[in-house]
């Protein structure tokens, strides 16, 4: 890792301020284009509060003195999912204008795969770019469903909640917080679930249409978590037995020779 880990609080607070203005920028332009009402407002300013708050914990915690360059475009993405949110919440009041609705989240989708290349190139990957990179991309998808559920029903928002789903029951079932092997079908699923949403939210698609990319978002979904919480399950099975047996052969008496 090629970070500077001089610690500065002064340029934690410079990072996190960066974003937050940049975020409250967004939104004056968006206010301004179409008239964004107060729901889209309050719920734009609350993101951009939560990620600063969010952000400037995380930077304490780790003691970098920057996001370095990858989390930068990801703090970027950051911004524009933010964008997305406001639009969504204000769509509740007025439907968001296509083009700029499509626009934001296209950028943001593909700005995903930007992000881990730029680490990779400037030797700045870290613990904490993975996790921020993680969260902005589950919170799109989530906003996501939330949008589309407007029009298919509540049942889309498994597909936004799943992954806060498996949070969550982590903390019941410590062995599912292991570490899982890489698989780029696990990567080929989590990819399609923003495409596959920003579609069926765009209205170019025939409404069957759409709805048969939703299922095929969920259905894939489904089947990449169920695989992945088989194998966490046989892997904790596995090494629990492994235990009990080096338990047990160390409560057995040891024959001494006489």
């Amino acid at each position: 890792m090629a970070l500077n880990n001089t610690y500065d609080a002064r340029l934690v607070q410079q990072e996190t301020a960066v974003g937050a203005g940049v975020q409250i920028l967004l939104l004056a332009l968006l206010g301004t284009a179409i008239g964004m009402g107060p729901a889209g407002w309050l719920t734009g300013l609350a993101f951009a509060v939560a990620s600063w708050a969010v952000l400037s914990r995380a930077l304490h915690r780790s003691r970098l003195r920057s996001f370095g360059p990858a989390n930068r475009v990801t703090l970027g993405r950051a911004t524009l999912v933010g964008g997305v949110t406001a639009l969504v919440a204000d769509s509740f009041e007025s439907s968001p204008p296509v083009t700029l609705f499509v626009g934001l989240t296209a950028i943001a989708l593909i700005l995903d795969g930007v992000d881990g290349k730029v680490a990779r190139a400037t030797g700045t990957s870290t613990p904490l770019g993975a996790r921020f990179d993680m969260e902005v991309d589950a919170f799109l998808i989530l906003v996501l469903s939330v949008y589309v559920s407007m029009e298919f029903g509540p049942w889309v928002l498994m597909i936004g909640g799943m992954r806060y789903a498996f949070v969550a029951a982590a903390r019941a079932y410590p062995w599912l917080n292991a570490e899982l092997p890489p698989s780029m079908a696990r990567k080929t699923v989590a990819a399609m679930q923003g495409i596959c949403l920003l579609l069926a939210a765009s209205g170019y698609l025939p409404r069957g249409m759409s709805l048969g990319v939703v299922l095929l978002a969920l259905g894939s979904l489904i089947w990449s978590f169920g695989r992945d919480v088989l194998w966490l399950r046989r892997t904790s099975r596995i090494q629990d037995a492994e235990v009990e047996e080096i338990l047990g052969l160390a409560a057995e008496p040891q024959t001494v020779a006489s």
